[in-house]
């Protein structure tokens, strides 16, 4: 997805918050946000496969080369080997597996 995309998608989130009625932006909010659980599971497991190639086993990029290249944070990277996938709020502590 180029920057055009993401301006597009943007865009029109930002014109569903725009909705004057309210029950009807809530109704749109709801419907936007039940497609998004389905999409994020879809997204993250897309995410963590290329992380993974990235690594190639210690012998591709490291960690914050991959973060760079993304535009993702380095604990994101760090959290797909330790096999972390619940919300940064709630992290558990401790190092990554070198790479950084």
């Amino acid at each position: 997805m180029d920057e055009e995309e993401v301006r597009r998608v943007t865009n029109a989130l930002d014109e569903v918050e725009r909705i004057e009625d309210r029950e009807t932006r809530v109704r749109a909010k709801s419907r936007i946000m039940a497609d998004q659980v389905r999409r994020n599971r879809a997204w993250s497991a897309e995410r963590k496969e290329l992380i993974i190639e990235l690594w190639d086993g210690g012998k591709g990029l490291s960690y914050r080369q991959i973060a760079d290249r993304l535009d993702i944070k380095l604990s994101t990277v760090q959290d797909v080997f330790r096999g972390y996938t619940g919300s940064g709020k709630h992290r558990p502590k401790g190092s990554g597996e070198g790479g950084t």
